[in-house]
């Protein structure tokens, strides 16, 4: 059955999508909101209009009574025309800020108001009036004139008042949109920003995480710690990504295991000189053994000749020690750990090497006869045998390799095993709890720079001249003490020599 799996590229295009729907949806609410703001200022201009020109009909109405010009009276009238027909152009909406009632007498203000100016005009002598078409008033007098004028201001009044307070209320609703827009401006920019955010964190988590993820993966893997890359993520560029690096690991696992056996038959040839010097010796006692034998085989002493083949025997097996031991280190077999005497396994490590290492050399140990490590012998020995090659290496033709070790109890730890520890210049500092086996390796060479000291144990670093080192020499000692459960530091000062540290837990199984 097929079964849907997401992408890095489907939820970044989801994203972006999404964020394009809501800038649209937002600008469109925008707009929209715009768009009735623009029509409310425009409604609110005609209000502002009707008002302005009530105010126009009572100022002709006042020119009128004082002078008595038709012209003023005319003005007047055009006015109050306006005003009928703006409020009847605009009635939906005057009706929506006015009550109906107010709406009605405003229309009944309005014509009553223009039928007693025009009463009132009738009621002008000749030649001062002039009768408006279908004016079928009377002619009437003084009196009637003032209450006439009475009526006219009163009925003004009201329309001015009614006029006043719709333009008040206008105003009012404008100033209550633009407060609510402002406000759901402000709130949109903020929603728009936490769902940016948001956004950003549902990325973060979903796409940037299982990168950063693998980067560190890859920054272990540059370290040298071939663990598998494993990253929760469902996404088919993760999977690919992940499945492509674990492949990769694995090769470069399988081509690190060739690197150390490589690198470990490139020691025997320092180790057949130390073999064939230690091989010697037993090789003359035999054939010196054995040449007094053929002398002497007529005559009698049976003791003597036993102690000869003795002799013999005894260095044959002290040669064939040798060779077992060669044969252990060369061989290739599976990691196993098991209680070694660490003097011995010094001394034999130091035979490995005794014919490379200059006669102005000393090389002393310094380790009690009890001490016993828990360790595969022939990862162990290649440690050691790599640390002592590089000492006898850093000191040249003269000097000193002191070897030390001892045993510290987790109670009994010092300032100065502390300080030790403080050295570690690679993947932070030694953190073993319990008793351990502290061993020291030091030399009198010139010492280590400080720029370089802290890359000593990466993979292929090297300061030798081409062809005349892997760079893997000590990144394989890194990897054989981490593989016992231990840490390794260095301390090293120009002038002054380096001291490599080693700590190994004491364990009884």
């Amino acid at each position: 059955m097929w079964r849907y799996q997401s992408s890095i590229r489907q939820k970044i295009t989801l994203g972006y999508y999404g964020t394009v729907a809501i800038v649209v949806g937002l600008s469109l609410f925008t707009f929209l909101e715009l768009r009735f703001l623009e029509k409310k200022v425009m409604f609110g201009e005609v209000i502002s209009e009707f008002f302005d020109t009530t105010l126009e009909i009572r100022r002709f109405e006042k020119n009128f009574f004082l002078y008595g010009k038709q012209q003023d009276y005319q003005e007047n009238i055009r006015y109050v025309e306006k005003v009928r027909e703006l409020l009847e152009s605009n009635i939906r909406g005057v009706s929506s800020i006015a009550q109906p009632e107010q709406v009605s007498a405003l229309r009944d203000d309005l014509r009553t108001y223009q039928d007693l100016m025009a009463q009132y005009a009738s009621s002008l002598p000749e030649p001062e009036r002039s009768l408006p078409k279908g004016g079928g008033a009377s002619k009437v007098g003084g009196m009637q004139r003032t209450i006439l004028e009475g009526k006219i201001r009163e009925t003004g009044k009201h329309i001015i008042t009614v006029a006043e307070e719709i333009s008040k209320t206008e105003r009012k609703n404008i100033q209550l949109i633009l407060f609510k827009s402002q406000r759901m401006l402000i709130l949109s920019i903020f929603s728009l920003t936490l769902l940016a955010i948001l956004i950003g964190q549902v990325l973060s988590r979903l796409v940037v995480r299982p990168l950063k993820a693998l980067e560190g993966s890859m920054r272990e893997i540059a370290e040298g710690r071939f663990e598998k890359v494993s990253i929760n993520s469902h996404d088919r560029e993760i999977v690919s990504l992940t499945s492509a690096f674990n492949k990769m690991l694995r090769e470069l696992e399988l081509g690190q295991r060739h690197l150390v056996q490589s690198e470990k038959l490139a020691s025997l040839g320092t180790l057949l000189s130390g073999v064939a010097h230690e091989l010697n010796n037993p090789l003359s006692n035999i054939s010196s053994s054995c040449q007094i034998l053929t002398e002497e085989i007529d005559e009698g002493d049976m003791a003597y000749k036993k102690e000869l083949l003795a002799q013999i025997d005894e260095q044959t097996d002290r040669a064939r020690n040798i060779v077992r031991s060669l044969l252990e280190f060369s061989r290739e077999r599976e990691f196993k750990k098991e209680s070694l005497p660490l003097k011995r396994l010094f001394e034999d490590t130091i035979r490995f090497v005794k014919g490379q290492v200059p006669t102005r050399i000393v090389i002393s140990l310094d380790i009690p006869e009890d001490i016993v490590i828990f360790a595969d012998k022939q990862r162990i020995q290649q440690a050691f045998l790599n640390l002592i090659k590089n000492a006898v290496e850093a000191v040249g033709e003269e000097g000193d390799v002191v070897i030390r070790a001892k045993k510290h109890k987790a109670i009994e730890k010092t300032e100065e095993t502390a300080e030790i520890y403080s050295y570690l210049k690679y993947r932070g500092k030694c953190t073993i709890e319990g008793d351990t086996v502290d061993i020291e390796i030091r030399d009198s060479g010139p010492g280590i720079a400080p720029e370089i000291l802290n890359r000593i144990f990466d993979p292929f670093f090297t300061t030798k001249d081409v062809g005349k080192g892997s760079g893997l020499g000590l990144f394989i000692v890194h990897e054989i003490i981490e593989e016992h459960d231990g840490c390794i530091a260095v301390k090293s000062e120009m002038d002054k020599g380096t001291v490599f540290f080693m700590s190994l837990p004491i364990k009884g199984e």
